[in-house]
C-alpha cells in the first residue's frame, strides 16, 4: 500500500501539462494530526508544504515524484518488520534506526532547495512538537486517571464503553476520549481471551468517527473552523455520525456476543465471573480538571482569545500544554499510576515513528497539494473518496484542508483569511462538498494505524498490556471487512 501511494501521486504528473493553462491554486496545508496547527501562526503564503516564497515556484512542483519513496519505504517497514523479525521491532532504538535512515536523506534533500525547503523543515518540526505535546500530555493525564473496582467485561457493558467514548469524542476530542478510556475498557477484559477484535473497533470508533461532529473532534474539523467554517456546521454531519457509528456498535455487539459465548466454557470467563465484585470509583480527579484544561487551551488557541481574535503565536499553546503534563506527573501518585499500569514505551513509539513520518511525507503532501487540483474532482463521492483514501495513509488534516482549497479554487473563492466560510456561501454544492471531504478525513482515518494519531497510542497501549494486536496489514484486513462496505454505503446514501 505505501508504494501504492506513492504510485499515484506519481499518476498527478501525468496531468501537470494541463496546469500549465490554468495555474493551480496553493494553500497554505498544515500537517500535524492534532488541533495545534502552527498554520495559524503565518500568511496564508508562508506554508511548510511549499507555497511561493518571493516568486518562487511551490515546493511540490520542484522535488522529483521519486522524493516520496523513502515515505512509502516507512510505511512498508512499519507494515514488514513485526512479521519479519518482532523481536528486534520491539525496540524504540531499533525503530529509531530505520526512521534515521530513512528521513535523514530527505531531510538533507529538501535543504537543497533553499528557503522553501527550510521553511518546510522548520514548518513541520514545529508541528512535530505540537502534535507530540498533545498526544504526550493526553497520555499523562488520562494515566493518572484511574477507575476503581471490577468493569464487567461482557458486550454488553463493552458496548456501552464504546458508545460512551464515541460520544465524547467530539467534545474532548478523539485523543483525549481514546487516552481517558482505554486502560478502563482493557482492565475490564482482563479475563477475556478474545480482545483483539474489541480494540480495533475502539479504534474505528473512539479514536476516529466519533469526533465527527465538533471542530474539537478531529484536526481536520479544527482547520476547517480555523478557515472559516462555522463551529456548529459540523452538527450537521450527524446523520452520517449516526449511521457509521450505529453500525459499527451493532456489528460490534454481535461479534462480541459470539466471542464470549466461545469463551463461557473457560474458567474466569462465565458471565459470572464477569460480574464486578467491587464498587465503582475514580481516583486522580484532578487530572480531570487538567483534561478540561487541554480542551480549553486547544479551543481558546483557535479562537484566539486574550490575542485579539488571532490565533496565538506558535510556543504558546505548546508551554501551556506542557505545564499542564508536568502538573499532572507531579500532583499524582506514582501508586496511582502503577494500577494503571502506566509506562511511556507506547508515547516513546509513536514519538520515533511519526518523527520519521512528519519528515519523509514533506515531498508527498508537497506534491499533493501542487497538484490536487488536476486530479478532476468534480462530485461529492469523488471529493469523499479521494480525501477518505489518503487520509489513511497520509495526515487527515493537511488532506482535508488540500481538497477544502481545490473546492474552493474551483469555485473561484481567493484562499485568504476565512476563505471556507466564503466557500460555503456560493451555495448547497458547497456545504455538500465539504461535507463529503470531512467525512472522508475523519472517517476513512481509521482505515490504518497511521491515519490518526490515536490508532498507534491505542495498539502500543494495548500492546503493553499483553493484548496480540494485528500487524499494519492485519489491521487494514480489519478495516477493509468492516469499514469499506459501511463506506460505499454511505457513498450512496449521502454522496451521490
Amino acid at each position: 500500500m505505501g508504494l501504492l501511494l506513492a504510485g499515484m501521486l506519481f499518476l498527478s504528473e501525468g496531468s501537470s501539462a494541463l496546469a500549465q493553462e490554468t495555474s493551480p491554486v496553493q494553500e497554505s496545508v498544515p500537517h500535524a494530526a492534532d488541533h495545534t496547527k502552527s498554520d495559524k501562526h503565518h500568511s496564508e503564503k508562508d506554508s511548510h508544504t511549499g507555497d511561493a516564497h518571493a516568486g518562487h515556484e511551490p515546493l511540490g512542483k520542484l522535488v522529483s515524484k521519486f522524493s516520496t519513496v523513502p515515505f512509502a519505504l516507512l510505511l512498508l517497514s512499519i507494515a514488514a518488520f513485526p512479521l519479519i523479525n518482532p523481536h528486534w521491532w520491539e525496540h524504540n532504538s531499533n525503530k529509531g534506526i530505520v526512521v534515521a535512515i530513512l528521513s535523514i536523506p530527505v531531510a538533507i534533500y529538501l535543504t537543497m532547495f533553499g528557503e522553501a525547503g527550510l521553511h518546510t523543515l522548520e514548518h513541520s518540526g514545529k508541528e512535530y512538537v505540537s502534535f507530540l505535546l498533545l498526544l504526550g500530555s493526553l497520555f499523562v493525564i488520562s494515566g493518572g486517571i484511574y477507575v476503581r473496582g471490577s468493569l464487567a467485561g461482557t458486550p454488553v457493558v463493552n458496548s456501552l464503553l464504546l458508545g460512551f467514548g464515541t460520544a465524547i469524542a467530539s467534545f474532548v476530542g478523539t485523543t483525549g476520549a481514546s487516552m481517558l478510556l482505554i486502560r478502563p475498557l482493557l482492565r475490564a477484559n482482563s479475563s477475556r481471551t478474545r480482545v483483539t477484535h474489541t480494540v480495533v473497533f475502539f479504534i474505528f470508533m473512539v479514536s476516529n468517527s466519533g469526533g465527527l461532529l465538533t471542530p474539537l473532534g478531529d484536526p481536520p474539523l479544527f482547520l476547517g473552523f480555523l478557515k472559516g467554517v462555522p463551529f456548529e456546521w459540523t452538527l450537521r454531519l450527524w446523520p452520517q455520525w449516526l449511521m457509521v457509528n450505529l453500525i459499527l456498535l451493532v456489528v460490534y455487539f454481535l461479534w462480541d456476543q459470539i466471542a464470549f459465548r466461545k469463551e463461557s466454557h473457560l474458567p474466569g470467563t462465565s458471565s459470572e465471573s464477569q460480574t464486578p465484585k467491587e464498587a465503582l470509583g475514580l481516583e486522580g480527579w484532578h487530572n480531570l480538571a487538567f483534561l478540561l484544561g487541554i480542551v480549553v487551551v486547544i479551543y481558546a488557541s483557535g479562537q484566539g482569545l486574550g490575542n485579539g481574535g488571532k490565533a496565538w503565536p506558535w510556543g504558546i499553546q505548546e508551554l501551556l500544554m506542557l505545564l499542564l503534563l508536568l502538573g499532572s506527573y507531579f500532583m499524582t501518585s506514582p501508586a496511582l499510576r502503577a494500577k494503571n499500569h502506566f509506562g511511556f514505551g507506547p508515547i516513546i513509539e509513536v514519538a520515533v515513528l511519526f518523527a520519521g513520518i512528519f519528515v519523509t511525507m514533506i515531498p508527498a503532501l508537497a506534491i499533493l497539494n501542487s497538484e490536487g487540483k488536476n486530479l478532476g474532482l468534480s462530485t461529492e463521492w469523488q471529493y469523499f473518496w479521494a480525501t477518505g483514501i489518503l487520509s489513511s495513509f497520509l495526515d487527515n488534516a493537511p488532506t482535508y484542508l488540500t481538497f477544502a482549497a481545490t473546492a474552493a479554487g474551483i469555485a473561484n473563492v481567493p484562499l485568504e483569511g476565512p476563505y471556507l466560510r466564503l466557500f460555503l456561501e456560493t451555495g448547497p454544492e458547497a456545504h455538500a462538498i465539504l461535507a463529503a471531504i470531512s467525512c472522508g478525513a475523519v472517517l476513512m482515518g481509521a482505515n490504518t494505524y497511521i491515519g490518526n494519531g490515536p490508532n498507534f497510542m491505542v495498539k502500543a497501549i494495548a500492546e503493553e498490556n499483553n493484548i496480540r494486536m494485528p500487524s499494519f496489514f492485519g489491521y487494514m484486513a480489519y478495516s477493509g471487512l468492516i469499514l469499506l462496505p459501511i463506506f460505499v454505503l454511505m457513498t450512496f446514501v449521502f454522496f451521490i
